[in-house]
């Protein structure tokens, strides 16, 4: 051996870099528990300290990820659970849990610093129902008034107006009233109306009827509010009559006083 020192410096060296390599896997699978499994118990649907109890008994540690609210499931209950029932994991393992709240999230609809206007007013529809699904609303009807464009009159919470900056939860039922933009064609229609109305009026007053003021040729002077031109057309229509009135009483006078003379010349 003395006469190959390089041998033996070689050998020595394998040696050691195989018990150190030997070493460390014997601790990698220690520490990481090589070859052991277990599998995962389902605790969905248990209360959290149910589910704790459960995964302790079973050598797992348990983390509390989330609280989510969801209205069919109890508050304080495991919502899910990860890794899921009935994977096989190492032992001892951390098991995570989303647990339901006890109360539900609130949100704040409308972040705009004036707490004394109403929530999303004069927003667009399709703004507000945006940010309303964004928020988590589920519950949430849509109802229609009157106006002439498409913006967001107010928002209600379980039948109570919200105002900015107000935190309304997540599981309430959200009314939406919104303009539903029929205002302006409801007052053309009735410009319309008027319109053939007046028309209308106009063509039964020049035919010799009443006006549209329920008044005729024979009647009071013309009230108030009726055009200058028919006012006009009607006194000198009332003049004619009241002159051809005239000369009819003089005519049938005259005719009265011949007979008169008549009869008293058969009788002398």
């Amino acid at each position: 051996m003395g006469k190959h020192p390089v041998i033996v410096n070689l050998i020595i060296i394998i040696l050691v870099g195989f018990i150190g390599i030997w070493i460390v896997y014997l601790s990698i699978a220690l520490f990481t528990r090589h070859g052991q499994s277990d599998t995962v118990p389902g605790v969905e649907n248990m209360s959290y300290t149910q589910a704790v109890e459960t995964l302790h008994e079973r050598g797992f540690r348990v983390d509390i990820r989330d609280s989510l609210y969801v209205d069919h499931v109890k508050p304080g209950y495991v919502i899910e659970q990860f890794p899921k029932s009935g994977s096989v994991v190492k032992p001892g393992r951390k098991i995570f849990l989303y647990i339901n709240a006890v109360h539900p999230k609130e949100v704040v609809i409308d972040q705009d610093n004036n707490p004394r206007e109403d929530a999303l007013k004069s927003f667009s529809f399709r703004q507000g129902m945006a940010r309303l699904e964004e928020l988590g609303f589920k519950d949430i009807k849509v109802v229609k008034v009157l106006g002439d464009n498409d913006c967001i009159v107010k928002i209600l919470a379980n039948g109570k107006t919200v105002k900015k900056m107000e935190k309304v939860p997540v599981n309430a039922k959200i009314t939406v009233e919104v303009y539903d933009g029929r205002l302006v064609e409801l007052r053309d229609s009735l410009q319309n109306a008027e319109y053939y109305e007046y028309l209308n009026s106009q063509s039964t007053y020049d035919a010799g009827g009443e006006n549209d003021y329920g008044y005729g040729y024979g009647s009071d002077p013309v009230p108030s509010g009726v055009p200058e031109e028919r006012s006009s057309a009607r006194s000198q229509s009332q003049a004619q009559t009241s002159s051809q009135a005239s000369q009819t009483g003089r005519a049938s006078r005259e005719t009265g006083s011949e007979e008169t003379e008549h009869s008293e010349g058969i009788f002398n």
